[in-house]
């Protein structure tokens, strides 16, 4: 078992007591239909963005139990017998449907559709919940981040402030909302995302001066490496950097303070040295809203940590797991301000002929269910995923999914890239629905 994948024990205990009641009545083996979708969208955002799901096919192919693990199960009397024996034989070997990584999505998007027996399919929600509101949060963060950005470059540096292994999950993340590169060595082994990185303060102050410290980074690395420059005083820093690399240094970098004035001051000073090729690169608690905020300032990259890894304040996605349909027949949930719509789903985008996507309709499917029309620029949103428990040959890369989500953006009504609060982008609407 990888690091990268799931184990069963991910599952959670309330979804065992549904197997083992399930059964126990005889409805276990019960043909259903399970969706994974959201009823709104975090506060003040207008679209969210689909990550995880690439980490959502390894999850199933690897959900088995082991015998450690259904030793431990017996050991703490979580199920019966035959519970345990069912497990011990366990496979997804439904159906999964779903929103590509990388594609926009909006309230009452069906983002994943799980097709198989009730048994089979309930023991997933706990782990692709999990994946999909974690990434998912990280995506739609760092791809307003990366708006705000410009087209300037973006580094992900947050792997001190989560869990190593969401550290890992959220540089693929931002990775696939444009992010250029990580500091994350695991994410660039596992996902072959580009790393890059600097020294830290604590490699200035282990030097007997700032002078010694640029001189050994220079020596290992080239001229071309970035220097922190802000140690002690900013202005000092960048004229030792340049006198120790010359006027080839490839970038210093600013962690503190006013970084727009600084940024300033630093462009005039690397000016007037001769370093006019030299960028500026800042970091320092910057989230989306900071670097919107520096756009008019001579920055040439930004670095990216704490408000990437958690979401930028929307930590979850809040994505939910819902039956929908129980042997070809709808069923929804009632509750206030938590009802669902019952039956199997799917979605397609309107365009107006200059791209610019008009709102998002979603159907029912089925028999006795007619789809609706497509116009010349609507596309279908899901996908085919999973097919008998086996992923679907020939999906998109990783690198296809970035180019997807710049497309996505891009097609986007202008309003629906602003920062402040507002509706979402473009509007859901439920077509043919029945009432449940």
């Amino acid at each position: 078992m990888t690091a990268a994948a799931s184990t069963a024990l991910r599952t959670d205990h309330y979804e065992l007591t549904m197997l083992a009641s399930a059964l126990r009545d005889g409805t276990a083996e019960r043909r259903c239909v399970f969706e994974a979708f959201t009823r709104r969208l975090p506060d003040g955002r207008r679209y969210g963005v689909v990550g995880g799901t690439e980490r959502v096919l390894e999850a199933i192919e690897n959900f088995r139990f082991d015998e450690s693990e259904l030793e431990r199960l017996a050991e703490d009397h979580v199920v019966d017998e035959t519970t345990l024996a069912w497990l011990r034989d366990y496979r997804f070997r439904g159906d999964v449907d779903g929103y590509p990584e990388g594609e926009l999505y909006f309230p009452g998007s069906p983002l994943l559709t799980v097709r198989g027996t009730f048994a089979e399919a309930v023991l997933l929600e706990t782990v692709l919940l999990s994946i999909m509101n974690h990434d998912s949060a990280i995506a739609a963060a760092a791809a307003r981040m990366v708006s705000a950005a410009n087209g300037r470059r973006i580094i992900e540096m947050g792997s001190r402030r989560t869990h190593e292994e969401s550290a890992v999950a959220a540089a693929r993340a931002a990775y696939l909302a444009g992010f250029t590169a990580t500091s994350n060595l695991e994410a660039g082994r596992r996902y072959r995302i580009p790393t890059t990185g600097t020294s830290a303060h604590s490699f200035t102050l282990l030097h007997d001066s700032e002078r010694a410290a640029f001189e050994s980074q220079i020596a290992a690395l080239g001229a071309d490496t970035t220097l922190l420059v802000d140690t002690y005083d900013i202005s000092r820093g960048i004229a030792t950097a340049v006198e120790v690399a010359g006027t080839g240094l490839g970038a210093v970098r600013i962690d503190s303070g006013d970084v727009g004035v600084l940024a300033r001051q630093a462009r005039e000073q690397l000016d007037s040295l001769g370093a006019t090729g030299t960028r500026i690169v800042v970091s320092g608690d910057l989230d989306e809203y900071a670097i919107a905020s520096l756009r008019a300032e001579p920055v040439d990259g930004y670095g990216v940590g704490t408000s990437l890894v958690t979401g930028s304040g929307a930590p979850t996605a809040g994505m939910v797991y819902k039956l929908t349909e129980v042997e070809g027949r709808p069923v929804a949930k009632r509750s206030t301000r938590k009802g669902s719509r019952g039956g199997t789903k799917s979605a397609l985008r309107r365009h107006k002929d200059t791209g610019t996507a008009l709102e998002e309709v979603v159907h029912r499917t089925g028999p006795g269910f007619a789809e609706p029309k497509a116009g010349p620029h609507d596309r279908v949103v899901p996908i085919p995923l999973v097919r008998g428990g086996k992923r679907v040959d020939d999906l998109p890369s990783l690198e296809d999914n970035r180019q997807r989500l710049r497309h996505a953006l891009v097609s986007l009504p202008w309003e629906g890239l602003k920062l402040s609060s507002g509706e979402p982008a473009i509007s859901t609407v439920f077509h043919a629905e029945e009432s449940i």
